[in-house]
C-alpha cells in the first residue's frame, strides 16, 4: 500500500521552521535529543531479580507470551473489550512515563522534554518512533503531532495469532500516546493511527490532536474508561442493556456536578467495583479523604440501579446535633416535643422505595447508632411521638472519611453497625495516587466553570500546569474544582490560568517552577510524582545536611539509619515506611535485603 501524504504543520513548529519543514525529506525533518540520558536511567539488578527504570520497577516479557494473553483476552472479552483493556493498560504505562519524563528533562526544550515519551516506547522495545511534525502551544491549549512507528511488536503480536487486520491494532500503543501526552500537558490529548503494520502498510501512522480537535473524540475516550464484565453462559461478556435514562425529578435537573471523570488504574478499579454492584440492592460503604467524590460515587450508584427514578437522599451526618439526629432520620409527630408543631417525614420515609446516602456516617454517636442499626436491621422506623411502626424501603449508601475498623477497635463505632454497612466496601483513592486523572480533571472544571462564568479560557500556562501537578491536593477533588473555579474568574479572555490565578489562599507548591534555566530564561514547568514533592530546601533543611556531612557518616550508614528510623516510626509496617521514603515498596524491600546481606558479610 502507499503512504497518504502527512498534513503539513498549521503553524511554526518550535520543533522545526515551517519552511525547513517542507524543503527536508520525511527522515530528516525533526530529530529526537539523544537518548543516553534514557538509557543511563535503565539498571538491570539480576542478582535480586530487579529491573528498574528511574524509580519504577520493570519486567522484560517475550513477545510471544503477549501475543497468547493478546489472544485469550480477545477470544473470552470480544475485540471491542480486548481492545478497551489493552488501551487502558497502555494510558496508565504512559501516564507513569510522563512523571519520568518531566525529572528527565525539566529543563530542556518541550520538544526534547516531550519526546521522552516515544523515545522510552523505543527504548523498552515497544516499537521505534520516528517524528514528522510537531506543533504545539500550550498556553494557546494547541497541540498537532504526527509520528511514523516502526517494527511494532503489538502488529507483529497481532498477526502472528490473527493474520492481517482490516483496522488498526496497536491498541496498548495508542494508549500509551495518549496517556502520555494528557499528564504531560495536562489537557485530554487523543491519538489516532490512521494506519497500521497489521494492515499491510510498511509503518503505522499516527495523529495527535486535542480532544476537541477530533470529530466524535468520544469513540476514543469511552476505551479508557473501566466496563462491567459480567460474564454469561457462552463464556463471552455481554453488557447489560442500556435503559433510557429517567427524566430528571422537579427541581433536580441534570447537573454535570455529578458526571464521574477519570482514567487512572485507582480510579477504574473503585468505578468497576461499582458497576459490578450497582444492579444489586447491596449496601455500599465508599471510605477515603474528604474531597475524593465519595457523594458523586453514591449518585451514580444510584443512577445505575433500578431505584434510579426514585429520591437520592443524601445525610451528612456530621452536621446534624445529637438531640435532633432521631426526629431528622426518622420523623416527627406533632407534639412530640416543644416546637413540634406539625408532623413531618424523617430521611428514610422520604428516601422510601429510593437510595439513603448516609455521609461521615462515621461521626454518629453510639445511642445515635443504636438507633440506625435497628431501622437498617428490621427495615422498619419509629417517628419521634409516634407508636405507629412504618415499612421502608430503601437502598443504604454509606460513606466515612476515617477508619471505620479501625474505630471499632478503639470502641468508638458499635462492630455490629460496621458489619451491617460493609457489606460491600469501596474505597476512592485521593486526587495524590490518580495522577493519570488530573489532566481530564482540569479540563472538566475549565470547561464548566468557562460556561458558567462566561468567560473564554484557552488554557494553562506552563507553570501553572507544573504547579497544579505538583502540589499535594490536601482537600482532594473539591480543592481542585474550587482552585480552578478561581483561576477561571481571575483569567483574562482569550487567555490561559497562570499561576497568579491559582494559588492565592497561602497554598504550598514546589518553588522550583520559578527557578531560571541557565540561560535566564523561565524553567519549563515541570511535575513530580509522590516522592518528589515538598522537598523545599530552606535553611532548616540546608543545617540538617551540613550536621550530616560533619559527622561524616557515609550514604550507606545514612540510608540504613533513615530506614531503620522509618520503619520504627511506622511499626514495622514497610509499605508506611516508604511512603515516608519516598519510594515503593519494592525498592523498601530491595534496600533492606541488601543491608541484610551487607551485615551477613560483615559478620563472617
Amino acid at each position: 500500500m502507499t503512504s497518504p501524504s502527512y498534513p503539513k504543520a498549521r503553524k511554526s513548529s518550535p520543533a522545526v521552521s515551517a519552511a525547513d519543514f517542507l524543503n527536508l525529506e520525511t527522515s530528516e525533518k525533526i530529530k529526537f535529543p539523544n537518548i543516553d540520558d534514557l538509557a543511563a536511567s535503565l539498571r538491570f539488578s539480576p542478582s535480586d531479580g530487579h529491573i528498574w527504570l528511574g524509580n519504577r520497577r520493570m519486567v522484560l516479557m517475550h513477545t510471544g507470551a503477549l501475543g497468547i494473553m493478546r489472544r485469550e483476552l480477545i477470544d473470552a472479552l470480544g475485540q471491542d473489550r480486548a481492545r478497551a483493556l489493552l488501551t487502558r493498560q497502555g494510558y496508565e504505562a504512559g501516564a507513569m512515563d510522563a512523571e519520568f519524563a518531566n525529572r528527565v528533562r525539566a529543563n530542556g526544550k518541550m520538544f526534547d522534554a516531550f519526546s521522552v515519551g516515544p523515545q522510552l516506547h523505543a527504548l523498552e522495545g515497544v516499537v521505534l518512533v520516528k517524528p514528522l511534525v510537531f506543533d504545539v502551544d500550550v498556553e494557546k491549549g494547541e497541540f498537532y503531532v504526527e509520528y511514523q512507528w516502526h517494527h511494532s511488536s503489538e502488529c507483529a503480536a497481532h498477526v502472528e495469532h490473527f493474520g492481517v487486520s482490516a483496522t488498526p491494532v496497536c491498541w496498548s500503543q495508542i494508549g500509551y500516546a495518549s496517556g502520555y501526552a494528557t499528564v504531560f500537558l495536562g489537557r485530554p490529548i487523543i491519538y489516532r493511527e490512521t494506519q497500521c503494520q497489521a494492515m499491510g502498510y510498511d509503518h503505522c501512522h499516527i495523529i495527535g490532536k486535542t480532544a476537541e480537535e477530533w470529530d466524535n473524540p468520544e469513540q476514543d475516550l469511552k476505551y479508557f474508561r473501566a466496563e462491567n464484565y459480567v460474564a454469561s453462559g457462552n463464556g463471552r461478556t455481554k453488557k447489560p442493556p442500556q435503559k433510557a435514562p429517567p427524566a430528571p425529578r422537579q427541581g433536580e435537573g441534570q447537573r454535570d456536578e455529578w458526571h464521574l471523570v477519570g482514567a487512572s488504574s485507582g480510579f477504574n478499579i473503585a468505578y468497576h467495583m461499582l458497576q459490578r454492584v450497582a444492579k444489586t440492592d447491596a449496601t455500599v460503604l465508599f471510605s477515603g479523604e474528604s474531597g475524593v467524590g465519595k457523594e458523586m460515587f453514591a449518585r451514580n450508584l444510584h443512577k445505575l440501579n433500578h431505584r434510579s427514578a426514585e429520591p437520592f437522599v443524601a445525610v451528612n451526618c456530621a452536621a446534624i446535633p445529637e438531640n435532633l439526629i432521631e426526629a431528622e432520620l426518622f420523623g416527627v409527630e406533632k407534639g412530640a416535643f416543644t416546637g413540634a408543631l406539625a408532623s413531618r417525614q424523617g430521611r428514610f420515609e422520604r428516601a422510601d422505595g429510593g437510595s439513603l446516602f448516609l455521609d461521615e456516617v462515621g461521626t454518629l454517636t453510639m445511642s445515635a447508632q443504636a438507633k440506625l442499626l435497628r431501622a437498617l436491621q428490621e427495615s422498619r422506623i419509629e417517628r419521634v411521638g409516634d407508636s405507629r411502626v412504618r415499612d421502608v424501603d430503601v437502598r443504604v449508601i454509606a460513606a466515612t472519611n476515617i477508619d471505620l475498623k479501625e474505630a471499632v477497635e478503639k470502641g468508638e463505632f458499635r462492630e455490629d453497625l460496621y458489619f451491617r454497612l460493609n457489606v460491600f466496601p469501596i474505597r476512592i483513592p485521593p486526587l495524590r495516587e490518580r495522577y493519570a486523572d488530573m489532566p481530564m480533571l482540569m479540563d472538566h472544571f475549565l470547561r464548566r466553570f468557562s460556561a458558567r462564568h462566561e468567560k473564554r479560557i484557552t488554557g494553562f500556562s506552563e507553570q501553572a500546569i507544573g504547579a497544579l501537578m505538583s502540589y499535594r491536593w490536601p482537600g482532594n477533588i473539591r480543592e481542585l474544582e474550587n482552585m480552578i473555579e478561581r483561576g477561571v474568574i481571575l483569567a483574562e479572555d482569550d487567555g490561559p490560568i497562570d499561576l497568579c490565578h491559582l494559588f492565592t489562599s497561602g497554598e504550598k507548591i514546589d518553588k522550583s517552577i520559578f527557578a531560571l534555566d541557565s540561560a535566564g530564561r523561565p524553567r519549563r514547568a515541570h511535575y513530580h510524582g509522590q516522592a518528589d514533592l515538598e522537598q523545599e530546601e530552606d535553611l532548616a533543611t540546608a543545617g540538617i545536611y551540613d550536621s550530616l556531612l560533619e559527622k561524616r557518616l557515609g550514604l550507606p550508614a545514612l540510608e540504613s539509619q533513615m530506614i531503620e528510623h522509618a520503619l520504627r516510626k511506622t511499626g514495622g509496617n514497610r509499605s508506611a515506611a516508604a511512603r515516608l521514603l519516598g519510594i515503593s515498596r519494592a525498592q523498601i524491600n530491595y534496600r533492606i535485603d541488601k543491608l541484610k546481606r551487607r551485615g551477613e558479610r560483615g559478620q563472617t
